[in-house]
């Protein structure tokens, strides 16, 4: 896809952003008090919500509230309030969290709990950000994830797994949240894992998205064989849309790594397909998807799929079920 083509795809307008961080949730229980940051455009109401769930990785900030900028900055300056947790797993913590914490070092159950947290703590974060008291629309609310945040974000949009310390079935899945976007998340597991994952990190052994019935979009990168989790290349990301059932969409990016061109934060030196053409293309798609998600009848998504597939040298495809 050429920049200069896709660039004809719809989109808003963007408005200046106003961003603050950290806003201080109390967690009673929690290891450490919750730490979000929240962005937002500065004008307008009846405001959509995103739950932006940041991934893992070699940085020491990436992984944290401070990640996510090319994402975060994006959906905020096109309408959409962006809320980003530290979870516990974050690199920022890790030096002050014992390593024999409960649920450590993934923390996989208590980063959807986090999530859960927040949409019960909207008030709170209206208090503290006062600029945003009165226009947020709480009906209209997604969860976005990459890497590990997209294995967050399918549990909240209702896939399960079985938890390796007690043998039971957990659902997390929160009915607030009314759509999801998956970047680079992780797929099935068994035999599709690494030995190395599936001893290290048994929470991955299990994952079922049958019953994943939230809408959601999935972007994978065809380059994205991630060979320290998966024995099955590529197209392991893309089982959460082929697994679950619809309504879902899969966007698959061409030559794009698990940085998906550098989402993660900007000039981030462990992104190994650099391309801001990419980021570009995965800012616009992943907002059109959600303003149509959210607002049944909005024409952003289609008319974004239809600039995608009329570009003569596209970046990536789409498929729907």
């Amino acid at each position: 896809m050429s920049a200069s083509t896709y660039s004809s795809a719809p989109a808003t307008s963007p408005v200046p952003v106003l961003s603050v961080s950290p806003v201080v949730l109390p967690a009673p229980g929690r290891a450490v008090d919750l730490e979000v940051r929240v962005s937002a455009p500065v004008t307008g109401g009846e405001l959509p919500i995103v739950v932006l769930s940041h991934g893992q990785g070699y940085s020491n900030h990436l992984s944290s509230l401070n990640g996510y900028a090319p994402l975060a900055d994006y959906w905020a300056a096109h309408g959409f309030v962006v809320i980003q947790p530290t979870h516990l797993s974050s690199m920022t913590l890790s030096r002050i969290l014992d390593p024999d914490t409960p649920g450590a070092p993934m923390y996989w159950r208590s980063r959807a709990e986090d999530i859960t947290y927040i949409l019960d703590q909207l008030d709170a974060i209206e208090a503290a950000v006062p600029q945003l008291r009165g226009r947020l629309d709480r009906s209209r609310t997604a969860v976005a994830g990459h890497s590990m945040g997209g294995h967050t974000a399918s549990l909240l949009l209702g896939a399960r797994l079985t938890d390796p310390e007690d043998g039971t079935e957990v659902d997390l899945a929160e009915p607030r949240i009314k759509a999801g976007v998956l970047l680079a998340a992780p797929g099935r597991g068994g035999d599709a894992l690494t030995a190395s994952v599936a001893e290290s990190l048994p929470f991955l052994l299990t994952p079922d998205f049958s019953k994943m019935t939230t809408p959601a979009l999935v972007v994978a990168g065809d380059k994205d064989t991630s060979v320290h989790l998966t024995v099955r290349g590529a197209e392991w990301h893309a089982d959460p849309y082929v697994l679950a059932p619809g309504p879902k969409s899969l966007l698959t990016l061409f030559d794009a790594e698990h940085g998906l061109g550098g989402v993660s934060g900007y000039d981030v030196a462990e992104t190994t397909d650099e391309s801001p053409e990419r980021v570009s293309a995965v800012q616009r798609l992943t907002w059109a998807y959600l303003r149509s998600a959210l607002y049944p009848g909005d024409p952003a998504w289609q008319q974004a799929c239809d600039a995608l597939a009329a570009d003569p040298n596209p970046l990536g495809r789409v498929e729907s079920k």
